[in-house]
């Protein structure tokens, strides 16, 4: 039988940084990771899963539920709309230490449940590359993480949760019950309804510990040849130099881990106790700067081959260690770009798009390279597909970031593939619509009160339209 969890998380969500600090602000400006673009909204805490749609009653403008804001660009914000923050709805329902299955309300972070889970001997099934996002967000963007190639998406791993629409409608879903809305929500960008609570499938884990290993490369091929090497590691990414040229060009390090399987203590992370300060200026991210760090980066590590028992905290969250490293972009943020290439065109794609990087003057020091498996993602919008998928950080520099976006938008769209909507703050309603023709499917599940900026600005589709 399913034991009961601890009623309420602690709450380290503000310690997180991110967009917690206009929880308190009613009408301030609720930031994305981004820091791009900048929209007031009104912000109304939802603390108890009841109180939706209730507090919906005089609200205009439409809503959007909202969690950690750890979305890059607009997916998160609605422009002088509300902001319906579900973070206070962090509590933990139950847990079966025979199934792994955890009920949680949508919330919570995945930092809580780590807290919760690793001590008893579970780790989250997938994980991007910060923790501090909620449960509710892992769905409504279907996150991916460095074993995609083995077990797809989060979304696979949500075995069921209930949807709570504005006029209040409840459906629990799952891929037997309700399967359209199930599948509408996951990666449905939280326009589908609220998600009150949703149950997670975990994996066992008997150490903290990854068995890592670090293999650097030159090129797109050996990168190609090193990922087909892996197919049996759980977990693999790739740091890649695109600042470079010459004989450097698309230098990078492989890294890849398997969680070890020798027993170790288990315990909780300690909490962050590194802050960036202050904005950095604007001159700070430059190609001559991030050079020198790709150098540095790159030969941190002495052999071409390392291998290391290494917790999990620095291989699956290096960047959570500093709070607010967004603030090193400075004031004005920073866009990311991330796309999905097919196999059949992601080396050409990907050697092509790296070339018009280094050609751009821009460089991103943050820039991770990883093979998609073929494992189908359960949700209609979904991102991953197999193939090749870049992230890119850039620092916004208005004359030549968004041009340069449009560029490998287009580019990416010619290649086949498609960008990522949580990451995206510049991608054209043409675009979207080329990469999500399932689009026009989503629009007939939106609730009518719900949008976003994003999904305004990339299809014209409005509240009560």
């Amino acid at each position: 039988m399913p034991q009961s969890a601890s009623s309420s998380t602690s709450d380290s969500t503000e310690a997180a940084g991110g967009a917690r600090s206009a929880e308190q602000k009613g009408g301030a400006e609720f930031e994305s990771w981004g820091r791009y673009p900048k929209y007031p909204g009104n912000i109304v805490p939802l603390q108890w899963q009841q109180d939706f749609p209730a507090k919906l009653d005089g609200l205009h403008n439409g809503a959007l539920p909202v969690g950690m804001g750890r979305s890059y660009g607009d997916s998160c914000l609605l422009n002088g709309g509300n902001l319906l923050l579900t973070t206070s709805m962090n509590r933990l329902l139950s847990f079966d230490p025979e199934t792994g299955l955890l009920t949680a309300e949508a919330g919570i972070t995945l930092a809580q449940i780590l807290d919760f889970a690793v001590p008893r001997g579970f780790f989250l099934p997938v994980t991007p590359g910060t923790k501090y996002v909620t449960l509710g967000g892992a769905i409504a963007n279907d996150i991916h993480g460095k074993n995609h190639h083995v077990a797809g998406t989060f979304g696979s791993h949500v075995t069921q949760f209930e949807l709570v629409r504005s006029d209040g409608s409840h459906r629990r879903c799952s891929q037997t019950e309700n399967p359209d809305w199930f599948a509408a929500t996951i990666g449905g960008l939280g326009l589908t309804g609220l998600i009150p609570w949703a149950q997670v499938r975990l994996r066992p884990i008997v150490s903290r510990m990854i068995d890592y290993e670090g293999i650097q490369f030159h090129g797109i091929d050996e990168f190609l040849d090193l990922t087909q090497q892996s197919q049996s590691v759980e977990y693999t990414v790739s740091w890649i130099d695109c600042a470079s040229t010459g004989k450097n060009f698309a230098r990078g390090v492989f890294m890849q881990g398997d969680h070890s399987r020798i027993p170790g203590e288990l315990k909780p992370s300690p909490e962050p106790k590194l802050v960036f300060p202050f904005d950095a200026p604007g001159f700070a991210l430059n190609h001559a700067t991030v050079s020198l760090f790709n150098t540095a980066f790159f030969h941190k590590q002495m052999k071409p081959r390392v291998q290391a028992l290494q917790d999990y905290e620095p291989f699956f969250y290096p960047l959570d260690k500093v709070l607010h490293w967004n603030r090193l972009y400075g004031k004005s943020g920073l866009l990311q770009f991330q796309y999905a290439i097919p196999w059949e065109s992601a080396r050409e794609g990907t050697i092509a798009i790296l070339r018009e990087v280094a050609e751009s003057g821009l460089a991103s020091f943050l820039a991770v390279l990883k093979a998609f498996g073929d494992v189908p993602s359960p949700g209609l919008m979904s991102f991953p597909q197999p193939g090749i998928t870049l992230a890119l950080d850039f620092p916004i520099k208005a004359d030549v970031t968004f041009p340069l976006f449009e560029r490998l938008a287009d580019m990416t769209r010619d290649f086949g593939g498609r960008l990522y909507p949580a990451k995206d703050a510049a991608m054209t309603a043409s675009q979207f619509q080329t990469f999500y023709p399932q689009w026009e499917q989503l629009a007939r599940f939106r609730d009518p009160m719900l949008t976003s900026s994003f999904w305004e600005r990339v299809t014209g589709d409005r509240p009560g339209q």
